[in-house]
């Protein structure tokens, strides 16, 4: 935030234009009808303060009875239209800050969702979802307090100071000669608001990760008696948010006692020299008072607006943040000419492709390999070799660096977001479940689908048998992140998620991992089949999963090292090979135990 009071201008007055712009136009009409009620309201008022001197004089000091009932009927209907007025534009303005903030979440939620899945790794989720409440809300905030304080308050200030010119001019000048003098302090206070409010939205937005991810991996946080230590941690922010939150409480606070000595001031040279002229007869005690009562009535509307820069710059700062998120674009985005793909067995081709994380760190070198249409082909190597990048790659949730990806001859760049994930099925070793029936999680890629497909796939995922024993069989909540089921039955969930979406290309990323020995038998079986007739890419740890597999990749360090049928890769003695003793000698070592163990429970 520059220090510079010209560029602090420059900034305010552009995020207002946008502001205004993009939130506020569009609901000018509902706005226009509630300046008019603000109108009412200051009319109102401004009436109520003039009344005061034929209530003085023409009915305390001339005692007209005749007038009595017409000034106290003038004052009943004042106060009558002021507070239907006041409603009027409390609902008015209630629904114009409601929808900016609706409005905004839509517009807000619709481009992300269009963002790449970099930029979730890179953002933590806690600081987007204040981006969604205490951002937005601070900007509604703004727009309300302005339109609410230059609709009904400046107005009713300006009704009021016209009262009071209106009975004496001189008393007038004196009345106002000291506020000037606030502009400048005020002005300094809202900088400062402005400032102290971004660090503050920037805390909260770490503060809500933090407690999102300490709830989520309570299990992790528990099981390694780390309690105290995320104590710790969440009490060193909760005193960061709650010293700069009392900063901003006492730099706001900062306006009353400026508005209070002026208008102190104010007051007292009003009732001096007011006073001073009544006695000498120069002014009538209606006017007098009429004065008085239109300068206190006035008194509340200043300190009110007082008050609105340093509300405004709240408001601003949440504008802010929220802007340079939708100014933020996308770095993966679809080609304005792009097609939708025309899927024609669905081989895979990837063709010289380079790719990097991290810049001058490539987590793919020179990779060439093809997925034949129809052919399940394997991803086999070390953790870490790029196995996963590839699967991240085909869907374009990354772009490659160098090189190109094609399905059936044409590039992924090329095509349609919509139709090229559509061909796609993945399930990875990563399982996302919502917070939803197992119904609608099943369902998640197909929400058309009939009840009896949603039941074919679980029973080919193995996972029908355990829903029907679930309280509510298909209707039972997971909890979030598939909190309520286990490892395994996440696994199934989401396996029977790939076989109902029914795509031509598959995409496995250890989809077995979690399953024991039976439901991975069960499920295997239930694979092979979806498998026959798509081009499948499958990534396995355990290699007695692909040994079967049309073709098996050895990947390694982000580089192709061997390829060829299981048999090949075995008499070729290379890493496959050494992966596959590793494994089969750890099989053999598992077998045995497990035969140690059986024997000593007979004994």
């Amino acid at each position: 935030m520059s220090s510079d009071p010209h560029v602090q201008s420059n900034t305010t007055c552009a995020l207002m234009s946008r502001l205004v712009r993009e939130s506020i136009r569009p609901y000018i009409g509902w706005i226009g009808a509630a300046l008019l009620c603000m109108a009412l309201v200051a009319a109102a008022t401004a009436a109520s303060a003039w009344l005061m001197k034929p209530v003085i004089n023409d009915v305390f000091f001339e005692k007209n009875e005749q007038l009595l009932w017409l000034i106290s009927g003038a004052v009943f209907v004042t106060f009558t239209i002021k507070g239907i007025a006041n409603y009027g534009q409390s609902v008015l303005m209630s629904y114009v800050g409601q929808r900016i903030i609706t409005d905004t979440q839509h517009r807000l939620y619709a481009h992300l969702t269009n963002m790449e899945l970099g930029f979730f790794h890179d953002m933590p989720t806690g600081n987007l979802i204040s981006r969604f409440t205490v951002d937005i809300n601070m900007m509604r905030a703004a727009v309300s307090n302005v339109l609410v304080g230059f609709g009904k308050d400046f107005l009713s200030l300006i009704g009021l100071v016209g009262v009071m010119f209106w009975q004496d001019w001189q008393l007038g000048l004196i009345a106002f000669v000291v506020f000037p003098i606030a502009v400048i302090p005020i002005a300094r206070l809202g900088k400062r608001m402005r400032k102290v409010t971004v660090n503050t939205q920037e805390e909260m937005g770490q503060f809500t990760t933090l407690l999102e991810q300490t709830f989520q991996g309570a299990r992790v946080v528990k099981s390694y008696g780390m309690e105290e230590y995320e104590k710790s941690r969440i009490r060193a922010i909760a005193e960061r948010v709650f010293s700069l939150n009392f900063k901003a409480d006492r730099v706001r606070a900062v306006a009353s006692p400026i508005m209070e000595t002026l208008g102190g001031i104010a007051i007292t040279l009003v009732i001096a020299y007011g006073g001073f002229r009544v006695i000498h007869d120069s002014m009538d005690p209606g006017s007098f008072f009429s004065f008085i009562t239109a300068l206190l009535l006035a008194y509340e509307p200043m300190k009110r607006l007082a008050n609105l820069n340093a509300a405004l710059q709240q408001g601003l700062a949440g504008a802010q943040r929220l802007f340079e998120l939708l100014d933020r674009d996308p770095t993966i985005l679809e080609k304005p000419d792009a097609q939708a793909l025309a899927i024609n067995g669905g081989g895979m081709k990837l063709e010289d492709v380079r790719f990097s994380y991290v810049t001058d760190q490539a987590a793919l070198a020179d990779m060439s390999f093809e997925v034949p249409a129809g052919k399940t082909v394997a991803l086999v190597g070390p953790s870490g070799a790029g196995k996963s990048t590839i699967l991240n790659l085909i869907p374009r949730f990354y772009d490659v660096d160098n090189g190109r990806i094609s399905i059936d001859g044409t590039d992924v760049r090329d095509v349609k977001f919509e139709s090229l994930r559509g061909a796609m099925a993945l399930v990875s070793q990563e399982i996302t479940l919502f917070d939803d029936t197992v119904r609608a999680n099943i369902a998640y890629g197909r929400p058309e689908a009939s009840e009896d497909e949603i039941i074919e796939a679980a029973k080919n995922a193995a996972a029908h048998d355990f829903i029907i024993e679930m309280p509510e069989g298909y209707d039972t909540y997971v909890g979030e992140r598939g909190t309520k089921v286990s490892g395994g039955q996440r696994q199934r969930l989401a396996i029977a998620r790939a076989m109902l979406k029914n795509a031509p290309i598959l995409l496995l990323d250890e989809a077995t991992s979690a399953l024991d020995t039976e439901s991975e038998r069960h499920v295997q079986s239930a694979l092979t089949k979806l498998m026959q007739g798509r081009t499948t890419l499958v990534i396995a740890h355990r290699l007695s999963t692909v040994m079967d597999a049309d073709l098996i990749h050895v990947i390694d360090q982000g580089r192709l090292v061997e390829s060829g049928s299981h048999a090949e890769l075995i008499t070729q003695d290379g890493l496959y090979a050494r992966l596959y003793q590793l494994q089969f000698r750890d099989d053999e070592q598992q077998r045995a135990a497990n035969d140690e163990q059986i024997a000593a429970g007979g004994s």
